[in-house]
């Protein structure tokens, strides 16, 4: 009823006022429908649970009776649909406890409000020299390569924390340090399409970006791009409007 649908906005608008001023982490573990779906969407990071996690607006039933298609919970809204074909979920976990591991690793990247900064660890400078880096990319440009080997190359040892992982996985999202010190990495990823930009790629950076200039996170972007992916399909959903976010964060 009415006072339910005012439960819901009151939550929505405590999202939004805290949207830039505090990082909003979602921990979604059971199932979540309905208008409770919104609530996470609002907030910069979700993580979900393989097998018990579902977030749907309408469930298997009610798609079975509106559209006449069969769809399980899982396959319909589970981890692993949305942290690689809709990307509503930033984190797939295997369980609860890797889970909750994980939001303690976000944590340790990223400050507790937009006015603090974020954590910093210690770092015992040694060799520099990083002579692997060398060998990355090869002769031919038509030959791919895997961004995050620069990336691990570049940042400190086993520092590269990665969001959104398994979707868009033509451009590599996620914290890591330089020298202690937290920052966010964006690269095109030359080993999935080339590297180039599409809609999902370009919504997934950009999204990373805002979020990283509100909380005063500093970006090293990697650029190895050969532009916008052609096709009607691109252009028909939208590909200017979301290529647009991209430049414009």
């Amino acid at each position: 009823g009415v006072v339910s649908l005012g439960g819901y906005a009151d939550i929505f608008y405590r999202n939004t006022l805290a949207s830039g001023v505090v990082p909003q982490i979602s921990a979604v573990m059971g199932p979540c429908a309905g208008g409770a779906v919104y609530s996470p969407a609002i907030t910069d990071f979700i993580f979900m649970v393989e097998n018990t996690s579902f977030m749907f607006v309408t469930g298997p039933n009610v798609v079975k009776t509106v559209t006449h298609e069969n769809v399980t919970a899982e396959e319909l809204g589970g981890a692993l649909t949305h942290s690689t074909k809709s990307g509503v979920t930033h984190f797939a976990c295997a369980n609860e406890v890797e889970c909750l591991n994980q939001i303690k690793t976000l944590l340790g990247y990223i400050p507790q409000n937009c006015e603090d900064d974020a954590p910093r660890t210690e770092y015992n400078g040694g060799d520099e020299s990083r002579p692997s880096l060398n060998n990355i990319i090869p002769a031919n440009p038509n030959q791919p390569y895997d961004m995050r080997e620069v990336i691990n190359g570049v940042a400190d040892e086993n520092s590269f924390f990665e969001v959104h992982k398994n979707f868009a996985e033509n451009i590599v999202v996620g914290f890591a340090r330089l020298a202690g010190r937290s920052i966010g990495i964006v690269g095109n990823q030359p080993a999935s399409l080339a590297g180039v930009l599409d809609i999902d790629s370009s919504v997934k950076g950009a999204r990373f970006v805002r979020f990283c200039d509100c909380f005063n996170i500093p970006l090293l972007v990697f650029e190895d791009v050969p532009g916008f992916l052609p096709g009607t399909d691109q252009e028909w959903n939208a590909i200017i409007t979301n290529g647009a976010k991209l430049l414009f964060a």
